[in-house]
Formats: structure tokens, C-alpha cells, sequence
């Protein structure tokens, strides 16, 4: 079973911390592991609330970024997985075209639109 990579601020949490309600409850249909990806120092910074996420949180407080395809491997070697058990979403351009260097199934998220049904046609095909 794949797990779903998620981007957290400007995807999950909005810059103020609050959980997109309508994403996570579209996520909590699936019963695949979520890992929620930022870069925030987020244990000395919690300003976004990453502390109380209902999913897993990894982070490597910006070094390297996510649009530093390292940050993947790391990611990937960190929990094991491999770039074919992940898929991931995210709203960030380059930290997708990062993603897809290392060979993860990406998908771009607009946090405008913030549309649901595109997001759940992805994940549906590629879980």
C-alpha cells in the first residue's frame, strides 16, 4: 500500500496554521500512511501548528529545501520507502519537478482552486 506525501504549509495548513478541513477529510478516506513534508523548523517554530498535524511530520528545517531533490532521498532513506511506494502532492512547481527528479509520482496542487476532485482522480489512479 503506497503512502501519501503531503505538502504541509500552503497545501494542508494554511500560513496560519489551520488545517484545509475538506483536504484532510478527503484524506482520511484513505487508509494509506500520510506523511505531512515541510521544511519548517517546525519543534522550535511552531507557528503553523506542525506540532498538532494528525499525521506523521517530516522535516529537515531547510537544509536541504524541497526543491533540493536530496531532500527526497533523505526523506525516502529516513522511512525506509522506496521512490515507487510514495506519491506525493504539493503546490510548490519546483519542489514537484524535485520530487519527479528523484522518480516520485507527483502531482501539483493549486491552493487557490483548492479543487478536491482532481486531487482524489490522482490520488484514485495512482494509489
Amino acid at each position: 500500500m503506497k503512502t501519501i506525501l503531503v505538502d504541509a504549509v500552503g497545501t494542508f495548513v494554511s500560513e496560519e496554521g489551520i488545517i484545509y478541513k475538506p483536504l484532510r477529510d478527503l484524506l482520511d478516506e484513505y487508509t494509506n500512511r500520510k506523511i505531512i513534508l515541510t521544511g519548517a523548523d517546525y519543534e522550535s517554530d511552531n507557528k503553523y501548528s506542525l506540532n498538532d498535524m494528525p499525521y506523521e511530520v517530516f522535516t529537515l528545517k531547510h537544509n536541504p529545501e524541497k526543491t533540493d531533490p536530496k531532500y527526497f532521498e533523505t526523506m525516502l532513506e529516513h522511512f525506509g520507502l522506496s521512490k515507487d511506494e510514495v506519491i506525493y502532492f504539493e503546490h510548490n512547481p519546483e519542489a514537484v519537478k524535485s520530487a519527479e527528479s528523484v522518480g516520485i509520482k507527483s502531482y501539483l496542487y493549486d491552493p487557490e482552486k483548492k479543487d478536491l476532485e482532481v486531487l482524489k482522480k490522482f490520488l484514485d489512479e495512482n494509489l
